[in-house]
């Protein structure tokens, strides 16, 4: 049916780092950790589910560790373990890795642009094009919510990640994804239905 329900899903984003107020592009699993920043807003954002009543019946995260640390706290509040999802990593982005959109834009304005622009093309030519890494993640959703009928599930992932999932659930153009701002240490939340998708709110941060 139109309205069945089939899984609600809240995607947290991973506590601040070191490279989060810098835009830095960054594929890596390992680095950075979040920082002391980091830790202050899971803090809120588990305060938040703790006050708010969010229910959940599965948690799960993307394997950077900078998630994985974001997950934990997560998981204390509802005293159960959660299960790592590989194919949630950020967007591999070649030889953009490690730099700002700041130094991106001055050393090679024009390759910016195509990244923005163009998100079939791998940009640059050693990454992920942006609707490579939206099929990827949106592959991976269908599957969890296949797996997880009548469920409410919490992720916690990326920037990019939630950006990826809002573009598919509400169908709009791939370019966009460099138009939406996810913070870190926020929430946002998405109901699938049998044909359609609800986004319910998005990059909601604790204060």
């Amino acid at each position: 049916m139109y309205f069945n329900r089939k899984c609600k899903i809240t995607f947290i984003c991973h506590g601040a780092t070191i490279y989060s107020e810098e835009f830095m592009f960054s594929d890596s699993d390992n680095y950075p950790p979040i920082n002391e920043a980091g830790y202050e807003e899971m803090t809120k954002i588990c305060d938040y589910l703790k006050k708010r009543g969010v229910k959940n019946d599965k948690i799960y995260s993307s394997p950077a560790t900078r998630c994985l640390q974001s997950a934990k706290m997560v998981s204390r509040v509802y005293k159960k373990d959660f299960d790592i999802i590989e194919t949630l990593s950020p967007r591999k982005c070649g030889s953009f890795n490690g730099k700002t959109f700041q130094q991106v834009e001055l050393q090679t304005p024009d390759l910016l642009q195509r990244l923005i622009n163009e998100p079939d093309k791998r940009t640059p030519e050693d990454a992920e094009s942006v609707t490579e890494f939206i099929k990827r993640v949106s592959a991976s959703i269908e599957k969890i919510v296949e797996e997880n009928e009548d469920s409410r599930i919490i992720i916690v992932t990326h920037p990019d990640v939630i950006k990826a999932v809002i573009c598919d659930a509400l169908n709009i153009p791939h370019s966009s994804l460099q138009h939406i701002y996810i913070k870190t240490g926020s929430a946002t939340q998405i109901s699938y239905y049998e044909s359609w998708k609800s986004l319910v709110y998005s990059d909601y941060t604790p204060l």
